[in-house]
C-alpha cells in the first residue's frame, strides 16, 4: 500500500474515534469496513451509496460534517486517490447540506 493510502486509512479511523469522542456516535460499520477493505476502498464504497449513509446524516444532525468521509475525500492531499466523479459526489452531497466545501 502506498504511503498516501496508509495516511488516508489512518484519517478514516480518526473519523471514527473523533465522532465517538466528540458526539458519542459509534460508527461500528465504518470501522468494520476499514478493517475489511482498507480506508480507501471503504470510502469509495460509502460515497457511492445512493443518497448517502446513516453516518453522514448523524454527522449533519450534529453539525459535524467536517468528520464525514466526503469531507476527507475532498482534502487536497487525497485528490490523487479519487476520480473527479467521486469528488463531485462528495462536493455535491456536502453543499446540499450547507457545508462550506472551500474549507477542505
Amino acid at each position: 500500500m502506498e504511503p498516501i493510502e496508509n495516511k488516508f486509512s489512518e484519517d478514516m479511523k480518526n473519523i471514527y474515534f473523533t465522532a465517538k469522542k466528540d458526539i458519542g456516535y459509534t460508527a461500528t460499520r465504518l470501522l468494520q469496513l476499514i478493517s475489511q477493505k482498507g480506508g480507501l476502498q471503504a470510502a469509495k464504497q460509502l460515497i457511492s451509496k445512493e443518497g448517502g449513509t446513516y453516518g453522514f446524516e448523524v454527522l449533519w444532525e450534529n453539525n459535524r460534517l467536517d468528520l464525514s468521509v466526503e469531507a476527507l475525500v475532498l482534502k487536497p492531499e487525497y485528490k490523487t486517490l479519487f476520480f473527479d466523479e467521486e469528488r463531485m459526489i462528495c462536493r455535491d452531497r456536502l453543499k446540499k447540506c450547507g457545508y462550506d466545501v472551500t474549507v477542505t
